[in-house]
C-alpha cells in the first residue's frame, strides 16, 4: 500500500510571477512544479507552484522580497 504524498502550493496574482518564482526556486535547488490551480482553491492566476511541505521555509526565504506571492496553502 503506497503512502499518500502531501503537497503545499504557492498561489500567485499573475502567470509572470509564477514563472519567475519557478525559475528562482529551481536555481536554488528547490524541487517544485507548476500546476493548474486546484478548483477548491481561489486564485486570480491559473497556475500555482507545488512543493513538499518540508521545503516551505526554503521556499518562503527564496521568494521573499523577490516575487509577489499570494497564499501558501496545503493541497
Amino acid at each position: 500500500m503506497s503512502e499518500k504524498i502531501s503537497w503545499e502550493v504557492v498561489l500567485f496574482l499573475s502567470v509572470s510571477h509564477a514563472l519567475r518564482a519557478e525559475k528562482l526556486l529551481k536555481a536554488a535547488g528547490i524541487p517544485c512544479k507548476l500546476i493548474p490551480v486546484p478548483r477548491h482553491l481561489s486564485s486570480d492566476c491559473g497556475v500555482c507552484l507545488r512543493f513538499e511541505p518540508s521545503l516551505r521555509p526554503r521556499v518562503e526565504a527564496t521568494l521573499k522580497d523577490r516575487v509577489e506571492t499570494g497564499a501558501i496553502l496545503p493541497l
